[in-house]
C-alpha cells in the first residue's frame, strides 16, 4: 500500500479578503475532490488574503499510480484559475 501526499502553494493574487480567498480555495478543493475522488484540506496561511496551502492525499496499492495521480492533480490545479500554483511537492510513504 502507498499513500501520496501533495502540498500545492498558491498565490490568490485577485482576493482582496479572507472571503474572497476562501471562495476560491473552496471552488478548486471541491472541484479536485470531485475529479480525483482524493482527500484534501487547506493546512496553512488560513489568515493570509493572498497565500494557500493545499495538502491532496491519495492511497494506492501500485506506487506508480499514487505518483500519475498526484502528478494529474497538479496539472489540473496549474491550470484552475483564480489562484495560482507557486510550488508543490510530492511524497510517497
Amino acid at each position: 500500500m502507498t499513500i501520496g501526499v501533495l502540498q500545492m502553494d498558491f498565490l490568490v493574487s485577485g482576493s482582496r479578503s479572507l472571503k474572497d480567498k476562501r471562495r476560491v480555495v473552496k471552488g478548486l478543493k471541491d472541484s479536485l475532490r470531485a475529479r480525483f475522488n482524493c482527500s484534501i484540506a487547506e493546512t496553512e496561511y488560513q489568515d493570509l488574503w493572498q497565500r494557500a496551502r493545499l495538502v491532496a492525499c491519495v492511497v494506492s496499492a501500485d506506487s506508480r499510480f499514487a505518483n500519475e495521480q498526484l502528478n494529474e492533480i497538479v496539472r489540473f490545479a496549474a491550470n484552475k484559475s483564480g489562484a495560482e500554483m507557486v510550488d508543490y511537492q510530492i511524497e510517497m510513504l
